[in-house]
């Protein structure tokens, strides 16, 4: 009896482990990695937020993400060099028209995920006497001759240098810093009903927490709104082309990119938020991720 039916038994329990083998291969291969990408972070608000945020969606997908603080100048070098894959914010066409002038030619521009920016400074909705640029000229003493500004290399602080300059603001001296450090800064003198004169851009989350506003700039020195698109490296979307296609389909508004830095700076920790954030708003990031499916 045994002898006649160890050969079936063999073959069933073969097949058995041939199915098994088949379904770790299956298995392996939906979460099969399909490469590094390496994207290149400054120190934004919105940044930060957009950044992690694909972090946590292309790892889903099977990807190997990097995220590499860098500034803005260091941003497109790095680019260039094929060092970075992805640089996720170009404000276009005044704040990064220099770089654009630069490296317009060896790297791949793409699509427009933001529309409607704007950037300059700001003090406190509180501070009643402070409207336009032209105020501040006055009024050095109020701020003790400091403008809180951001990372040095950073566009906005090349503009606000520009703007001293056209409106004569000779009593200011710009102090480089982060942004987290602008925005501590800004939060602290709200609580004391203190004067504070920021460099600011929007998107940003200040807008949701604090009432600030900008001064009018009537020289237009910081220019128009403006859009925010994403850069690669020139190579990218050859490398990559269902992620190209997937990052030129995504699209944001003050409401979703609002709701996602605010999610992310409510948890303290930007990969944490960013992931609380795609958790909640799945219906839109499948539409985004289509051709990656």
């Amino acid at each position: 009896m045994g002898k006649k039916f160890f050969p079936i038994i063999f073959l069933g329990l073969m097949l058995v482990l041939a199915a098994c083998g088949g379904n770790e291969s299956e298995s392996e291969q939906s979460t099969e990695d399909k490469g590094e990408i390496n994207i290149g972070l400054n120190n934004w608000a919105e940044n930060v937020a957009v950044s992690n945020m694909w972090k946590v969606v292309l790892e889903e997908e099977g990807y190997t993400v990097h995220l590499t603080q860098v500034e803005k100048g260091a941003l497109y070098t790095a680019l260039e060099n094929d060092d970075l894959d992805l640089g996720l914010e170009v404000w276009l066409p005044y704040t990064d028209e220099v770089f654009y002038e630069q490296y317009k030619e060896d790297l791949a521009w793409h699509k427009t995920w933001f529309s409607g920016t704007e950037l300059g400074l700001a003090v406190p909705t509180y501070m009643e006497n402070i409207e336009t640029m032209e105020d501040l000229k006055a009024n050095a003493d109020q701020f003790d001759g400091k403008i809180v500004g951001i990372d040095a290399g950073a566009s906005l602080m090349g503009l606000t240098e520009e703007a001293i300059g056209e409106y004569g603001l000779d009593g200011y001296e710009l102090q480089s810093s982060s942004g987290p450090v602008m925005t501590a800064e800004l939060g602290k003198a709200m609580e004391d009903e203190a004067p504070i004169l920021v460099t600011l851009w929007k998107p940003h989350w200040v807008f949701a927490e604090y009432d600030v506003k900008f001064l009018e700039d009537t020289k237009k020195v910081y220019g128009e709104k403006e859009d925010i698109s994403w850069v690669s490296r020139q190579s990218f979307e050859e490398d990559h082309p269902e992620l190209t296609e997937t990052l030129n389909s995504w699209q944001m508004d003050d409401e979703s990119l609002g709701s996602l830095m605010n999610m992310i700076k409510e948890e303290e920790d930007a990969e944490a938020g960013a992931k609380k954030w795609v958790e909640e708003n799945r219906a839109l990031i499948d539409e985004w991720i289509k051709p990656l499916q």
